[in-house]
């Protein structure tokens, strides 16, 4: 049985989501103030998170940091403020997606869904090392090195080297780049993709100047042998 923690002041929509979600067979925890539901994220093992981002105490923008400073716990970040400046700092901060309120329960368990289908893929592939060029992967232990330097990537830009790894000379679409990292359409540009190339670039690219993430015009990104 998978552990849903649901950290959310408004008493109504907590009634509502664990009743919702215990009917389809989840085990469910509740908090009601930020302090309180990042300790019991950080000390406790959950399979999904959901987290409002107005909470009394801490909100879910530093909750959700602070977490993924020590855990890979999928979040889903609920919230009434949906401007595109919220939902990308909500996402940036961590957060595996985001759904405005109001939404209909069916919309966030497919959601859910996705997560954990997205986690189970994953897994699936999972092998201890994957070997680039000079660039080694241990999956097991989600490192990324050079030689004997460690690079230090975001959970996004691990994530998003690791889909190129399993693809590599697949060109991959900002479409299906959006689709596999972030888990669905999200209501944003797909020039959030090319940020984050750049980002994962700068980072693993060699001192020699040789560029590890080719850029394909007018389609997408690719990594060759």
């Amino acid at each position: 049985m998978k552990k849903i923690l649901i950290i959310e002041d408004e008493e109504s929509i907590s009634e509502f989501l664990s009743l919702e979600l215990e009917h389809e067979g989840f085990e469910v925890e509740v908090a009601y103030e930020g302090r309180q539901g990042l300790d019991i994220a950080l000390n406790r093992s959950f399979d999904l998170i959901l987290l409002d981002l107005m909470l009394p105490g801490l909100n879910g923008v530093e909750i959700c940091r602070r977490i993924r400073t020590v855990k890979d716990t999928p979040i889903i970040m609920l919230t009434a403020r949906d401007s595109v400046f919220d939902r990308v700092m909500g996402l940036d901060s961590g957060a595996d997606d985001y759904i405005p309120k109001p939404f209909a329960i069916e919309e966030l368990l497919a959601r859910m869904r996705v997560i954990f289908r997205r986690i189970e893929k994953t897994a699936n592939k999972l092998v201890q090392t994957i070997q680039f060029r000079d660039i080694e992967v241990n999956t097991v232990a989600r490192t990324v090195q050079r030689g004997t330097e460690i690079i230090e990537l975001t959970k996004r830009e691990y994530d998003l080297l690791l889909l190129f790894l399993q693809n590599i000379n697949r060109v991959l679409t900002r479409e299906v780049i959006l689709d596999q990292i972030w888990g669905y359409d999200i209501a944003i540009e797909t020039n959030v993709v090319d940020v984050y190339i750049r980002y994962l670039r700068n980072k693993i690219n060699p001192d020699t100047g040789e560029n590890y993430i080719e850029t394909v015009r007018g389609v997408g990104y690719v990594m060759r042998e």
